[in-house]
């Protein structure tokens, strides 16, 4: 059984975990999202973790739009304001660097609420959550039938395609509907607020919709990226 399969519903979880700041990145059930970590603060959140539940709250800072391609980074302060929802990932994979730097990726588990913070006395940010609006998370391949996954395989088809960009084609199709779209709204190049839309979209099906509906406005106003919603 893998690592994250252990997790069956909002029970499973606890109701405090860390949180790690990040604008213009989200985390989803079952994809996964690569971290280079090198702020004192987060790697001593790492140390910590790797020591107990190994779970991270992703979850990105409530501030004006940044345009695309802008570097993730995290707030310099812990007194920023968050968005409500974000999402926790179990430490799947990790690497410590020469540097001190720790290459760590996360594989996402369930999207929660944020209700309040809590005072850790840890130099990171941790709060407690509410992860039962977001029970379907836990259930793999759930609304995997109503993605039509022809029409989100045709516009990614035509999107790397203006960008001339390759592909891995076989690994694309044999993947699952779940995993695909996921996946490419972990990876996908858009804003903070698209990014947001993407995290919150209440279905498979309708995450699958905000992707085409992204990279059909993309490509339509020829842009290179950047923030569509306002």
């Amino acid at each position: 059984m893998a690592r994250t399969d252990r997790y069956h519903g909002p029970d499973d979880l606890p109701r405090q975990v860390p949180l790690f700041p990040l604008r213009g990145a989200i985390l989803l059930p079952r994809a996964t999202l690569p971290l280079n970590v090198f702020e004192p603060r987060y790697l001593q959140m790492v140390d910590d973790v790797l020591s107990g539940k190994r779970l991270i709250g992703i979850i990105q800072p409530d501030e004006p739009v940044e345009p695309a391609n802008t570097i993730i980074e995290s707030p310099k302060g812990n007194d920023s304001p968050l968005k409500t929802i974000g999402c926790a990932g179990r430490i799947t994979g990790f690497q410590e660097l020469e540097d001190g730097r720790v290459m760590v990726t996360l594989t996402g588990i369930a999207r929660f609420r944020l209700v309040n913070e809590q005072i850790s006395g840890r130099p990171y940010r941790t709060a407690e959550v509410d992860w039962s609006e977001f029970s379907g998370d836990f259930s793999a391949g759930l609304g995997e039938e109503n993605v039509d996954r022809k029409a989100l395989l045709r516009v990614l088809r035509r999107y790397l395609d203006a960008k001339r960009l390759e592909a891995e084609w076989p690994i694309i199709e044999k993947s699952s509907s779940e995993f695909l779209v996921n996946a490419l709204a972990v990876m996908s190049p858009y804003g903070a607020e698209e990014k947001q839309a993407l995290l919150e979209a209440p279905s498979l099906k309708a995450r699958a919709e905000v992707l085409v509906a992204l990279a059909e406005m993309e490509m339509a106003a020829g842009s290179t990226g950047g923030s569509m919603i306002q």
